[in-house]
């Protein structure tokens, strides 16, 4: 099973979709991840992937003060991206605050739309989010046998303040479930390590290799002919800065680039 290697349009949007697309083709990756762009946008973005011949994953997100906006907005973002014809989407869905009964609610109406369109969703784990913790994601996947994930077990270490050792069971379920990878090192106290490589770091980055490693194996034994992964560090301030400057401690490209080095290296078959 091989490798789709995907880079995320966080913290480029400085540069325009020409500048970007063109700056993540010359690197060597397989796709480019970002939000579904606006509708005078859209044929431009999508012109400039067949030109570079980039694969696309969309990013949407429920919004919205009530669970009834949360639904539609999903049902909106969905379609919207399914007009692009994206590999698949990721969203951040619902929230955490809302009751077990909201969040299945929720979940049932989003199987039914994104069924509807023809797309497949990984729902992410993520902080604010129904999929905030372990948990909570493996009493939702129990729940929705047809429910998918993008796992990001670097938010789950921070929620839990800890590297889970005690969520075996969770996290075996959530590897079942899920479609795309977000390869990014968490740590106790935060959900991105300043750097992966650096040799303070290495328990962590051992612990993630493993989780993303088993997912590879499930999905291999799955009969799946690749798996998307997506090396997501962010710019500050998810990334550690210099007290009173503001400077970021790392380049977010060059530790993106790193990771998926070592990704393709740890994850080949």
């Amino acid at each position: 099973m091989s490798l789709r290697l995907f880079k995320s349009l966080w913290g480029m949007e400085h540069l325009t979709y020409r500048e970007s697309i063109r700056q993540i083709a010359a690197a060597g990756y397989d796709g480019v991840e970002a939000p579904v762009p606006s509708p005078e946008h859209a044929g431009e973005f999508i012109e400039l992937l067949q030109e570079y011949k980039l694969a696309y994953i969309a990013l949407i997100a429920s919004t919205g003060q009530s669970l009834q906006q949360h639904k539609e907005t999903f049902a909106n973002g969905v379609n919207r991206a399914a007009a692009l014809n994206p590999l698949l989407v990721i969203s951040h869905s619902a929230r955490d605050c809302m009751s077990d009964e909201e969040q299945s609610d929720f979940f049932r109406a989003a199987i039914h739309e994104q069924k509807a369109a023809g797309v497949s969703v990984g729902h992410e784990t993520h902080r604010h989010r129904a999929m905030y913790t372990p948990w909570n994601t493996a009493r939702l996947l129990e729940l929705f046998p047809d429910l998918r994930i993008t796992a990001d077990f670097s938010h789950w270490c921070c929620v839990c303040e800890s590297l889970l050792p005690d969520q075996g069971k969770a996290i075996r379920l959530a590897s079942e479930r899920t479609i795309h990878i977000h390869a990014r090192v968490g740590y106790a106290q935060g959900p991105q390590v300043p750097h992966p490589a650096a040799p303070e770091y290495a328990v962590e980055l051992k612990t993630h290799e493993d989780w993303w490693k088993h997912i590879f194996e499930i999905r291999k034994a799955g009969g799946y002919e690749s798996t998307p992964v997506t090396p997501e560090y962010g710019p500050p301030g998810y990334m550690h800065t210099l007290p009173f400057t503001n400077q970021p401690v790392t380049d977010l490209w060059d530790t993106c680039l790193w990771m998926g080095n070592r990704l393709r290296t740890v994850l080949a078959n």
